[in-house]
């Protein structure tokens, strides 16, 4: 499998699951900094390699007079904050070709959202910045449909690519996580990211924004990750109830050290009999 390098992080080939956390949107610079800092201190504790994730500009919200962020000039300026202040890579999505030469300027990973995944000029405009990619598995799509994906980036000559599953559409307002999917994926050999908290999202199932079922992502990340992921991606909230963006399907931070450490455990016990993995269940 191909391993992404960012700094200290390696992504794939056997490295311990990265975690991909996070806002959904950023709300303001003290919120933003203060979940950003409270991610930092429990990835230290954890030892668990960190990637810092919030959107400066929701384009894809049920209704347009939802909350979308602070727009890309300001969002950047924050996550740079970030960035600096806390020591930790940045991810965040890129909704607009406009926004992605700026974008790449500041973020470390440049993620390219589902509904966006089978553009195909998009796509390639986005691995053309030669950034880190994270490109989010529409819910629309096949588990195999992400090899043409991948052979639009790698096209472009940039294969630092990460592929995320995010849940399938499951009739109306609803979405189901397919663990066959992650092996399926991981075939194609490039990372695969596993969205715990998108997968338990109900979109538009809330009538003007999109509902969630909360209790369920730490079922389903616990699973993704006994199936063998190469990273965890979590929208994380100091009161999801209050948050602006994705609260239904949010995780409270003050949640997450029992989960990780959980986590922390499955992946080392996967990761452990990897050479076994291969040879009898591939």
């Amino acid at each position: 499998m191909k391993e992404i390098t960012l700094g200290d992080i390696r992504i794939g080939n056997g490295s311990p699951c990265v975690l991909i956390a996070g806002p959904c949107v950023i709300e303001d610079s003290a919120t933003t900094a203060a979940i950003a800092g409270g991610l930092k201190s429990l990835s230290e504790d954890l030892a668990l390699p960190l990637i810092f994730k919030a959107s400066y500009d929701k384009a894809n919200r049920t209704s347009k007079d939802s909350y979308r962020g602070p727009g890309m000039k300001e969002g950047l300026r924050i996550l740079d904050e970030i960035k600096q202040e806390f020591e930790i890579p940045v991810l965040s999505d890129v909704h607009r070709f406009e926004e992605i030469d700026q974008a790449a300027q500041v973020l470390d990973i440049i993620q390219i959202p589902a509904f966006l995944s089978r553009q195909t000029d998009f796509v390639t405009e986005v691995a053309r910045t030669g950034s880190i990619v994270n490109i989010k598995k529409g819910q629309f799509l096949a588990p195999w449909d992400v090899a043409h994906i991948l052979d639009k980036a790698l096209a472009t000559g940039n294969d630092n690519i990460l592929i995320t599953e995010r849940g399938v559409s499951f009739g109306y307002n609803n979405l189901v996580a397919d663990m066959c999917a992650i092996p399926i994926m991981r075939q194609y050999g490039y990372p695969v990211i596993f969205d715990a908290t998108h997968s338990v999202q109900r979109p538009g199932g809330a009538g003007a924004s999109s509902g969630g079922n909360r209790d369920m992502a730490v079922y389903l990340a616990k699973a993704a990750t006994a199936v063998g992921i190469d990273g965890l991606f979590l929208e994380v909230h100091y009161d999801p109830d209050c948050a602006l963006c994705d609260g239904p399907n949010s995780l409270a931070l003050a949640s997450l050290p029992e989960l990780l450490t959980i986590i922390k455990q499955i992946d080392g016990i996967i990761k452990s009999s990897e050479d076994l993995e291969d040879s009898e269940y591939r």
